[in-house]
């Protein structure tokens, strides 16, 4: 591990269950496992997205914190998170769930492997995790598209 710390943003959603608590609880789990001077979004309720007929809204919201290991272990914490409050190793993108973490940026990394991509490849087109960014860290610039967090959501249709 080492002790420089990075910016990071994480997008949270979900649909099933208290949303707001599991946030919550999810906040305190990513706090005791190394994330520091989180800064949290309120929440927003969407319509899903790309999902099957009839699935119930999601809530979403965004964080940014401070994070001093690797892209690797933020994505498999967040994963074992998600793990621990049910939602299943092996899940299709487009059904409920009762947490869904995504890594949107990591500093102004770019990261293309098979098991992660940062930032995260649909994050600039989706306004369900642009809007709760934008309330936190509205001027941090999108490393692919190379404008601010601001700037795509007024370029969304």
């Amino acid at each position: 591990m080492n002790n420089h710390q990075i910016k990071i943003a994480i997008a949270l959603g979900g649909n099933i269950g208290d949303v707001s608590n599991t946030f919550l609880k999810t906040i305190t789990k990513l706090k005791e496992n190394g994330l520091i001077d989180i800064v949290f979004s309120s929440l927003h309720s969407n319509p899903a997205v790309s999902c099957i007929p009839d699935t119930p809204d999601f809530t979403n919201a965004a964080l940014t914190a401070l994070w001093g290991k690797t892209p690797e272990e933020l994505l498999e914490l967040c994963q074992k998170i998600e793990t621990e409050f049910g939602r299943p190793k092996i899940h299709s993108s487009n059904q409920s769930r009762v947490l869904d973490l995504d890594i949107i940026l990591y500093g102004n990394l770019i990261i293309n492997k098979e098991y992660l991509q940062i930032p995260h490849p649909r994050a600039h087109k989706r306004s369900f995790v642009l809007i709760p960014l934008a309330e936190i860290a509205p001027d941090w610039i999108f490393p692919t598209e190379n404008c601010t967090i601001k700037d795509l959501i007024s370029n969304l249709n």
